[in-house]
């Protein structure tokens, strides 16, 4: 006869009381990671020396079929993208997982333009913003089960000037798509451009240059995104065009002709999401949207 895995209270109650003793202690043991309950949340996660919040929402009625990381605009409101994303993870059955990149410690060059190249001086790569990344995305993978979950990587505005950069300087194997959505800049497809705005001076720069073109990167814009509140003005932004819907044009375009150019892997898309304007909410909503993650079908 197999003992007791609870001796102590096996001598202290009766054999009719064991049962119930056992089930009480089992319910105080600690939950398998990803049995969450459906709905709203917020983690907190360290990562390279930084605590992040991370706001989360599960959807309900249905079992996630991927992790969508979620990157927020310049007014560092995490809480309010993951809600905007919120329809679409229902709709797509996505755990989303939004976090914060806070002001204080995440200037613009830091979050924007992916803490790669401080006052003309690169920075230490295992520093770089945009090398935390895989590691949020590993953290992610592992509460809801495993790394062989699809991953979406969506940024908007500030965040797309940030996803653009992971996609560019700190891309990783295991991402389904990359979801640039109406940035003030992007890293732009040449070795002329200095970072954070292209590929002059990055270690290795035809090499990085060929893998971000080779990456499934989706230039995601509104297509009445065409005003210049907030907009970027330093000199290699205006070189990129007039506004945010006329630079993301330029640089797909631009990809696209290197990629021809040098027979290089394309594996860029670019979807227009028909009358919406610089709005992370209506980037979501769009009928667009699925066509901007490769969901067809969903």
């Amino acid at each position: 006869m197999r003992s007791c895995p609870f001796p102590a209270i096996a001598r202290a109650l009766p054999v009719a009381s064991l049962f119930a003793a056992v089930i009480i202690v089992t319910s105080l043991l600690p939950l398998p990671i990803n049995a969450a309950e459906p709905g709203s949340g917020e983690l907190t996660t360290e990562q390279r020396g930084f605590t992040l919040s991370v706001f989360t929402y599960r959807p309900a009625g249905c079992k996630p079929r991927g992790v969508l990381l979620v990157f927020h605009g310049n007014s560092r409101n995490a809480d309010d993208y993951r809600d905007y994303a919120r329809p679409f993870a229902d709709k797509s059955c996505l755990m989303v997982y939004a976090p914060l990149f806070d002001r204080e410690r995440f200037r613009s060059w830091r979050y924007h333009r992916g803490g790669v190249i401080r006052r003309g001086v690169i920075q230490w790569r295992y520093k770089w913003t945009v090398s935390i990344v895989q590691d949020l995305a590993k953290w992610a993978l592992a509460r809801e089960g495993g790394s062989d979950q699809p991953l979406y990587l969506f940024g908007h505005s500030a965040g797309g000037q940030f996803v653009s950069r992971v996609a560019g300087y700190a891309p990783f194997s295991g991402v389904r798509r990359y979801v640039v959505a109406n940035p003030s800049t992007h890293v732009w497809p040449s070795l002329n451009e200095r970072m954070p705005y292209g590929f002059g001076w990055f270690p290795d720069a035809v090499d990085a240059l060929k893998s971000y073109l080779s990456q499934p990167v989706t230039i995601y814009l509104g297509s009445r995104d065409t005003g210049s509140r907030l907009l970027t003005r330093t000199q290699a932004a205006v070189r990129q065009g007039e506004n945010r819907l006329d630079r993301g044009r330029k640089t797909f375009n631009a990809a696209r002709a290197l990629a021809r150019d040098k027979r290089w892997d394309f594996n860029w898309k670019m979807v227009i999401a028909d009358g919406v304007r610089h709005s992370a909410r209506g980037m979501f909503r769009a009928p667009e949207a699925n066509g901007a993650f490769g969901l067809h079908g969903q």
